[in-house]
């Protein structure tokens, strides 16, 4: 059953060149036009289901405002329709709703009765409302003296607490304190277990992935893509990096401009070129992946992963372009997607030179592993250029080679980690510490 239903949706806004244009528009007798169309959103269909916590990622301007704001019926579509079942409660812009002039509790009372609650329920509501925004006596004075993180406080506990059916969340946590947005955050957890939509606009893919059950990315107001967390935020990400390398690479060319004599290609002496799987894959090949196998201390490559031993995952990799500071790692996932382990050679100390085009290099991965839970493993292998702070990603392959863990003895969890047991007894008879049992 779906709670918001979003067909064919258009919405535009006229550019003026000068202000003197909307009047001469608005006098024209032969309706002469006298600006441009903006489209913030280009036919856009979405269908919401009702109960869904639903996730919107893109750049600023791409359109995500816009279309909370359509939502909330703030906004009419220039073409199309969006249809909304159920009370819509929105925290859209930082302070959007409210009178600078009129208290918290004023303030409050004003939203209540937008959203066609009584006094009656307000004041039922009241308590709870005060209650989680924790701004003390501050509830009594003017909004315009509040600081931004008292207004979101407000605005948030006023979105949350009057049972809203469907509630609209424009980036607004992202001004919280550290442990506001954690109680807003199971707050947000706590109203999907009751069944309420939630739609909410986010530019942390962290916070995209722990809370939505669907995703759309918005890419210059036309939906890009739309489905599962995951598949869109890797297709978001690495359009963005994209976007930055080629961004890095004209301000390179414009800083130190072209010519310069590039020196002999390194090659290494053994080169892996097989690369088994390729769930997804993206980077701006500065540095691409040759190949990746997994190997035994011995170097034979495996068929299953040993329990409590040591294995080399090796990959190969060609630079194409100048990377000046590379970066390559290994991600370790489990059965379930979930990120096990990982390593690279920043975290582990190790320099790498910087790459020039040609030059072929073979890197090895030395684990050592715990005694592991029985499923499958996959390795990702990744090559960027920066810091473990600011980098581009070259090259990525998700699950490019996937391994069954041997059976071993009972793990509980994902991972066995080493135990020691020590018992203190104490007996009728004696005060037995550090023994052990008889």
């Amino acid at each position: 059953m779906g709670a918001v239903h979003i067909r064919g949706v258009s919405k535009s806004y006229p550019i003026y060149a000068n202000p003197s244009d909307r009047l001469k528009e608005l006098l024209s007798f032969n309706r002469r036009s006298f600006h441009r169309d903006f489209w913030a959103l280009r036919d856009v269909s979405l269908e919401i289901e009702k109960g869904t916590t639903f996730g919107l990622v893109g750049e600023n301007g791409s359109g995500k405002s816009t279309l909370l704001q359509l939502i909330a019926g703030i906004l009419t579509p220039t073409t199309g329709t969006v249809e909304v079942e159920g009370r819509v409660s929105a925290l859209l812009e930082l302070g959007s709703g409210f009178n600078g002039e009129f208290t918290g509790r004023e303030n409050v009372f004003l939203n209540g009765a937008i959203l066609g609650l009584s006094n009656k329920e307000i004041e039922r509501l009241f308590p709870a409302i005060e209650g989680f925004a924790e701004i003390g006596e501050f509830i009594h004075q003017p909004v315009k003296t509040y600081s931004s993180g008292m207004m979101v406080r407000l605005a948030f506990a006023v979105a949350i607490n009057v049972e809203p059916d469907i509630l609209l969340v424009d980036e607004a946590l992202a001004v919280g304190d550290i442990y506001f947005r954690q109680r807003c955050m199971r707050k947000i957890h706590e109203l999907h277990r009751c069944g309420v939509t939630i739609i909410f606009v986010s530019h942390s893919p962290a916070d995209i992935k722990s809370l939505a059950q669907k995703t759309a990315w918005l890419d210059r107001g036309e939906l890009a893509e739309y489905g599962e967390p995951d598949r869109v935020i890797a297709k978001y990400m690495a359009a963005m990096v994209n976007k930055d390398s080629r961004y890095r690479k004209e301000s390179a060319r414009q800083a130190t401009g072209d010519g310069r004599t590039a020196p002999a290609p390194v090659v290494a002496p053994e080169v892996v070129e097989k690369i088994p799987n390729i769930d997804h894959r993206y980077g701006n090949r500065d540095a691409e992946i040759l190949g990746i196998a997994v190997l035994n201390e011995n170097g034979e490559e495996l068929a299953l992963l040993p329990q409590k031993a040591g294995i080399i995952v090796r990959l190969s990799l060609r630079a194409h372009a100048e990377v000046s500071m590379p970066i390559v790692g290994i991600l370790i996932r489990n059965h379930l997607g979930v990120e096990l382990a990982g390593s690279n050679t920043a975290l582990e100390e190790t320099d790498l030179p910087a790459l020039n085009p040609g030059d072929v290099y073979t890197i090895d991965f030395h684990f050592q592993l715990s005694e592991l839970y029985p499923a499958h493993l996959s390795f990702t292998p990744a090559i960027s250029n920066g810091t473990l702070e600011n980098y581009q990603v070259c090259d990525w392959i998700d699950n490019a080679v996937t391994l069954q863990a041997e059976k071993g003895r009972k793990v509980y969890g994902y991972i066995h980690i080493p135990c020691r047991i020590h018992v203190n007894s104490v007996t009728k008879d004696r005060v037995q510490v550090g023994g052990s049992l008889p």
